[in-house]
């Protein structure tokens, strides 16, 4: 992609780069994000959608554990050096980061639909434990070697305890002995060069057997080390200098032995880096809200809601109010002409567009809605503010007339052009008439364009283009305040008169100036105020309405599922009518026994009645039980058989269709008005009161119920 560094400048692009840049661990991450520069569409997109990933683990419970870590590329480069020996800081780096290494590749793959793309990544880098075993094997948790890291260090080790305590315990014999007398000083003992000395009175250093280490400033101590001390101490040394020679040697070959891990620890490194600058933009992405819209392969920009990120953040730490824009951006509308008011939010509203690709193009998630989405340019060209030389002494227009000669030079198809106040600069009329040429000219490139200006001709020319569109920053005509939102389909009033007056220029002068300026000019003027303001007001109108309509079909909705309930209640209140008769009929015959056994019928004339009453019960349960599963059984066998053969399949599907078509006809016949029915499956008998398309109402004589066609049979 092409944008030259004044044109990254006039869009603030550096400027969002650096609020960017805080959030990463390592200083060379810092210094990437500062380099950030707009990329191709597919190495553009991986970046967003990883940095969308990332930005979906803080708002859920699921976190990366991805640390603060050290890099280790300049040891990566030393370790290479042939009988080269690390530090030992440079070891627990290598440890910590092959352990964050593991750790993410544990974590990724527990939520493959969550992390598709950041999974990808870590799963291709070979895991070496092998790295972390052999530096826990030489160092312990605090980063010292241990004493088992070599049996001559463990024995050297041992030596040196063994000194040390002989040095101890001896000197501790010799401050006895030599405090029983009157040769040691008050302070009876100080530190030397790391050891302890006996201070001994300088009148009886003679007196006292060791080695002299040092005199008091006044001369009247003398510090001594006792000789039962001063084998044993240079023997310590003796032991702590084959000590460090010992050290030396393991992690040399320590070193050699991860030099052999070097490429894969190299891809650790990279693989850390590129993780630490995807945190970092999804980080500021949760603080400006930012998501990943829909990336369009064709030229398709729609702008919802969107947000100038730099200015949200300011207007955010003052506590003011920040105005979102929408506009759109086709191959059927590929120029929107933006006037209005100055102070209006016009330059805003090209630096929100500007800066906002050059953010989805470089990786970068965007503050806007959802439903935005956005497609890629080979090139951004801006001309945004007063661009005078005072070092080439260039005035503003001569300036501004050479860059849009570099524009004129490089605008195509797949350009955007961010022009502000266009064609200003010049006489009014004569610049007017240059910059409707340009305009053509970049009309007939079909280059993309959001640009500005007050000129009415332009405004004009823009009308009559079928794939140029206008648009207005709304003004309030009352209180002669900017609202600060974009119309698009409308272009907008100057308000200079009115502007004018809002700022307390007397009225004489503005009503002298009426008079001078053109009677057409100033009318169309007012038509285009009194336009806007009617429009503004159709649109209020509509987005009442919008939400009326909404407010309504939610309504409905409700009362739709109310009244599926309600069906579903009347439904099941049927079934349980129903079982309730049967029982009720069967009671009845019960009844009928005992009024019989007591007017006298005989106990086993009875009984008899009721066993047979019994039979038939249980026959009528067990039997259609039975037949039924035969009858299932039966179809369920031949469906079977049948399924084998594909054509079979069809004939099915036919004969299901003509029997559907035949029920229909034969319906059609006799569903009607009065008609006796029943539901399949029930007994309750009931009369068709109304039919309504495919709905029926079934008077019970006690209730009424609304019912499917389909479901009746005909009595």
């Amino acid at each position: 992609m092409y944008i030259n560094k004044e044109d990254l400048n006039e869009l603030e692009f550096p400027q969002l780069l650096a609020e960017i840049s805080p959030f990463a661990y390592s200083p060379k991450t810092r210094e990437k994000i500062l380099q950030l520069r707009p990329m191709e569409i597919d190495e553009a997109e991986l970046s967003l959608k990883k940095t969308s990933e990332y930005l979906s683990s803080f708002e859920s419970s699921n976190a990366i554990p991805f640390d603060e870590y050290e890099d280790i590329e300049s040891e990566l480069k030393l370790m290479l050096i042939e009988n080269y020996r690390l530090e030992n800081s440079a070891f627990i780096k290598i440890k910590t980061l092959t352990e964050q290494i593991g750790k993410l590749q544990k974590f990724f793959p527990t939520m493959p639909d969550t992390f598709p793309n950041l999974i990808k990544d870590v799963s291709e880098l070979e895991f070496k434990k092998e790295i972390i075993d052999k530096i826990d094997k030489v160092f312990n948790r605090f980063g010292e070697v241990k004493s088992d890291a070599s049996p001559a260090l463990k024995e050297l080790r041992s030596e040196i305890q063994v000194a040390k305590k002989a040095i101890q315990e001896n000197f501790n014999r010799a401050l006895f002995n030599y405090g029983q007398s009157e040769f040691l000083d008050d302070i009876r003992e100080t530190i030397i060069e790391d050891q302890r000395v006996l201070a001994v009175k300088s009148g009886f250093k003679k007196r006292v057997a060791g080695r002299v280490l040092g005199i008091s400033k006044t001369g009247s101590i003398t510090y001594i080390q006792p000789d039962s001390v001063v084998k044993h101490y240079f023997k310590l040394r003796e032991n702590e200098e084959e000590e460090k020679k010992e050290i030396d040697k393991i992690l040399r070959k320590l070193t050699a032995e991860l030099a052999e891990f070097q490429p894969q620890l190299w891809r650790y490194q990279v693989y850390i880096f590129d993780l630490d600058l995807t945190r970092a933009k999804a980080k500021f992405a949760e603080m400006v809200n930012g998501i990943l819209p829909k990336i369009n392969r064709h030229r398709t920009l729609k702008l919802k809601d969107a947000f100038h990120p730099l200015l949200w953040l300011r207007n955010k730490a003052e506590n003011k109010t920040i105005f979102p824009q929408t506009l759109s951006l086709t191959d059927q509308n590929r120029i929107i002409c933006i006037s209005g008011p100055n102070a209006g939010g016009k330059s805003i509203t090209l630096k929100t567009v500007g800066l906002l690709q050059l953010m989805i193009q470089s990786g970068i998630l965007v503050p806007v809605h959802p439903r935005s989405e956005m497609f890629f340019f080979e090139k951004i060209m801006t001309d945004i503010g007063d661009n005078q030389s005072i070092e080439n002494h260039l005035s503003t227009y001569s300036s501004r007339l050479k860059k849009m000669a570099g524009i004129i030079r490089e605008a195509d198809g797949n350009t955007l052009l961010l022009i502000d106040e266009f064609g200003t600069g010049s006489d009014p009329e004569l610049g007017g008439a240059l910059a409707e040429s340009f305009m053509e000219y970049f009309y007939d490139k079909k280059s993309f364009a959001i640009i500005t200006t007050h000129y009415t001709n332009i405004k004009l020319v823009i009308e009559q283009l079928p794939h140029a569109e206008n648009a207005a920053m709304l003004f309030d005509e009352e209180t002669l305040e900017p609202m600060y939102k974009l119309e698009v389909g409308q272009a907008g009033s100057s308000f200079t008169f009115e502007v004018a007056e809002k700022n307390r220029i007397p009225r004489f002068i503005i009503h002298a100036a009426k008079k001078k300026v053109e009677h057409d000019i100033v009318n169309l003027d007012k038509t285009i105020v009194k336009l806007q303001q009617e429009k503004f007001e159709v649109e209020k109108l509509k987005t009442d309405l919008a939400e009326r309509k909404e407010s309504v079909e939610d309504k409905r909705d409700n009362l739709q599922k109310l009244n599926e309930q309600l069906q579903q209640k009347l439904f099941n209140f049927q079934k349980l009518y129903e079982e309730e008769h049967r029982k009720l009929q069967f009671g009845n015959k019960i009844e009928t026994f005992i009024d019989s056994y007591v007017k006298g019928k005989s106990r086993k004339d009875v009984v008899k009645d009721f066993v047979k009453l019994l039979e038939q019960e249980k026959f009528r349960k067990i039997g259609a039980d039975k037949d039924e599963s035969k009858r299932l059984q039966v179809v369920k066998r031949k469906i079977t058989q049948q399924l084998k053969k594909e054509e079979v399949i069809e004939k099915i599907a036919e004969t299901n269709e003509k029997l559907e078509e035949k029920r229909k006809t034969d319906r059609a016949v006799w569903m009607k008005e009065g008609q006796r029915v029943r539901i399949a499956g029930s007994t309750s008998v009931g009369t068709i009161e109304k039919i309504s398309k495919n709905k029926v109402i079934v008077n019970y004589g006690t209730f009424k119920t609304t019912i499917n066609a389909d479901e009746l049979e005909r009595i």
